[in-house]
């Protein structure tokens, strides 16, 4: 029996859900392994200058984007430095494999089975990614100007890699655990954790840029903007009827049955890849300039242009030349990665083998060239959201001149999708057992 006084839906939601015991024990089995997770990032490795290496993320975008997968741990350079981002590394790898080669296909249409030797197969090739990216950090950061990493003898080098390497596999299995027995996907809620634990350095740089409270409060009114923006286009999708034609024999005759439905197709099918993939490659140049520039006071040479003109710090009219270029990276990206997602679905023959048919278009080639031409629509519009929500720190700069407080639009979409993902699970167990959820 529900209590009689009236409750706020959310309020009321939860309590229903803390009062049945598997999902009691779920929610707190999530929240032990986030208690788990966040120590970890505070497990320090040895031979570092926090000072330097606090700086030297405040200037790299591309290092404070890994630190964003992390949870503030690669800012510490603690054991889990590298958080999920070499198993994600894995991921878009084999997702992008698998429509190339046969073998991988072959075991994609295997059902269940074959998804568990490609994630078996994700796992091993995490490893040697996370031992190369562990190298490559220390090494750049052992080259920076400002020493941020003492000298490491080959067996101390050993250890911190190996560490490292073993901290990324030790945060997959604690996703895949609280996948297995919690509440959402394991590895989206490791990283939401993360961002959520840099919550009160957001609020106390916010505190810092109080001195131009107008444009505080401009900043805040687009922070608001942008979450409400992420949460449309988080749920916006087309949907696409659908028809079934069944046979089905009683009594000795046969009687046909047809059915319908729709097909959500998202237009945000691509998440947030395609921004890492933009990051990336915006990055990739100033990256390899760190390694021929000439250090900070001396004369600078062709390296040192280069790393300047790829940094999203960069002001005008370099910085719009350079927020232009990411803008235009993150729309293409989009469509590829759209296009690659939406051919693993392989709708149209799906839809034939279950004899459904779109109506008013034919099965077979029709139907595919349909659905291909509507995602590619709908695409557009996703592209254009991702791009904007990629660009929007350097438009809330430029409007309201806050320099020290930056909204973290991918840390927002990514804890948007998280959350709501999350809520819908809940959701769907609260409906199973007649109790009313919290997103109507």
């Amino acid at each position: 029996m529900r209590p009689s006084t009236k409750q706020p839906r959310f309020i009321q939601a939860m309590m229903d859900a803390f009062s049945l015991p598997d999902l009691r024990r779920r929610m707190l089995f999530t929240l032990g392994i986030l208690a788990v997770f966040r120590f970890i990032a505070h497990v320090p490795l040895p031979g570092v200058n926090i000072e330097a290496l606090e700086q030297f993320f405040g200037q790299n975008v591309l290092f404070g984007m890994l630190d964003l997968f992390s949870g503030g741990a690669m800012r510490r350079f603690s054991m889990g430095a590298m958080g999920v981002y070499p198993y994600i590394t894995a991921s878009i790898i084999m997702q992008l494999l698998v429509p190339v080669i046969p073998s991988l296909q072959a075991l994609a249409q295997q059902g269940e089975l074959g998804h568990q030797r490609i994630n078996r197969i994700t796992h091993l090739l995490t490893v040697p990614l996370a031992a190369l990216q562990a190298y490559g950090m220390v090494v750049l950061l052992r080259s920076q100007t400002i020493p941020i990493i003492t000298a490491l003898d080959p067996l101390t080098m050993a250890s911190v890699i190996g560490t490292m390497t073993a901290g990324t596999m030790f945060l997959v299995w604690l996703g895949e655990l609280i996948t297995e027995r919690g509440i959402g996907n394991g590895i989206s809620i490791i990283i939401f954790g993360g961002i959520v634990a840099d919550l009160p350095s957001l609020v106390g740089r916010g505190f810092i840029a109080a001195e131009n409270p107008t444009g505080l409060i401009a900043f805040i009114l687009l922070g608001l903007a942008t979450l409400v923006f992420i949460v449309v286009f988080i749920e916006a999708h087309r949907r696409i009827p659908v028809q079934y034609a069944r046979s089905t024999f009683h009594g000795g005759r046969m009687y046909r049955q047809s059915g319908s439905t729709y097909i959500p197709l998202r237009v945000n099918t691509a998440g947030m890849i395609p921004l890492i993939f933009a990051i990336a490659v915006m990055q990739l140049p100033a990256t390899i300039a760190t390694y021929f520039m000439d250090p900070t006071g001396t004369n600078p040479n062709f390296w040192n242009t280069v790393y300047n003109l790829f940094q999203a710090s960069t002001p005008a009219p370099w910085g719009l030349i350079y927020q232009t270029l990411y803008f235009a990276l993150v729309i293409g990206f989009t469509f590829f990665y759209t296009m690659i997602i939406f051919e693993q679905m392989n709708l149209p023959q799906t839809l034939q083998q279950q004899s459904g048919f779109i109506p008013g278009v034919r099965p077979g080639k029709a139907t595919a060239d349909y659905l291909n031409g509507v995602i590619k629509r709908i695409t557009f519009g996703g592209a254009f959201f991702l791009a904007v929500v990629a660009v929007m720190p350097f438009i809330a700069q430029e409007i309201t001149g806050v320099t020290a407080l930056v909204i973290q639009s991918t840390a927002l979409l990514i804890a948007v999708g998280v959350a709501l993902d999350t809520m819908k699970q809940l959701e769907a167990q609260l409906t199973m057992r007649r109790y009313e959820g919290f997103l109507k």
